[in-house]
């Protein structure tokens, strides 16, 4: 195919995947009390799903500290506009979460002509895969990261007569950083797989690097929680075990790779 083809062919991928995040962005923008009061204002509240969990953690543990049975802050809207930018935008977001599947497809589908037969082969599942650690990732980082940091900044005061009235845009950001953050982040052993596969990493580069590794983790999960320790410590954990997976994952493309090449030697050697 011609650069122009490859352009026309990619336009029509970009073309569907639009489509398809258009489509979920228009249910989503419908759909807006359940898109704002459960999905998006429900970890403001108390009765939110990982709240009830911690007090019932705390319940049996005798450790009645975790029960988070308020939050102290109100949400404000100190715009015109502002309701309606933020449903407009939310819509979109969550449109682009669950178009993101179709989306890395359509890419996928793009890329796939390309590549070589065994390529093909090895990189079979990598949609379903990549598509498994998003949603992995989105619900860690939607029921665990972001209730701790909402109400580890709710409850964080310099002076008890400074109320806390949360512009709602700050709220929304803050709750999309976070969960999106984790979403991507959780791809770590996705982008080491294919990494391992061009032959860029190994393992044994993964663990001479193990401590910068987790220096940079750190420094991530400071950036996409609050200071609050408990909070990075709870994205900090996942991230060294996927890291941790990651060379697991690197270590067997290795052997994998090694013994795909050996195969391929002794054939020319044969042949000669």
């Amino acid at each position: 195919m011609s650069f122009i083809d490859h352009l026309e062919a990619l336009r029509w991928h970009v073309i569907r995947a639009v489509i398809a995040v258009v489509v979920f962005a228009t249910g989503a923008f419908f759909a807006k009390d359940f898109l704002f009061h459960d999905l998006i204002l429900g970890p403001s509240r108390p009765d939110f799903w990982t709240y009830k969990m911690l007090c019932r953690a705390g319940a049996a543990l005798h450790a009645q500290g975790l029960c988070v049975d308020k939050i102290d802050f109100v949400i404000q809207n100190r715009e015109m506009s502002g309701q309606l930018s933020m449903h407009l935008s939310s819509a979109f977001v969550v449109g682009l979460v669950l178009g993101f599947p179709y989306l890395f497809w359509e890419i996928w589908r793009f890329i796939k002509p390309g590549l070589y037969p065994h390529e093909r082969a090895n990189s079979r599942g990598a949609v379903f895969f990549v598509s498994i650690l998003f949603v992995l990732g989105l619900l860690f980082g939607y029921y665990i990261a972001a209730p701790m940091s909402i109400n580890f900044l709710a409850g964080y005061v310099v002076d008890a007569t400074i109320e806390n009235q949360i512009d709602m845009q700050s709220y929304i950001s803050t709750l999309m950083t976070m969960t999106l953050s984790c979403a991507f982040v959780f791809e770590l052993p996705m982008i080491v797989f294919f990494l391992a596969k061009a032959g860029l990493i190994t393992p044994e580069i993964m663990r001479v690097y193990r401590k910068h590794a987790i220096v940079v983790i750190l420094i991530i999960a400071a950036i996409i929680t609050p200071p609050d320790i408990s909070a990075q410590l709870i994205v900090t954990v996942p991230i060294m075990l996927l890291y941790e997976l990651s060379i697991n994952i690197a270590r067997i493309v290795g052997r994998s790779r090694t013994a795909s090449l050996n195969a391929q030697l002794a054939d020319n050697q044969g042949i000669a």
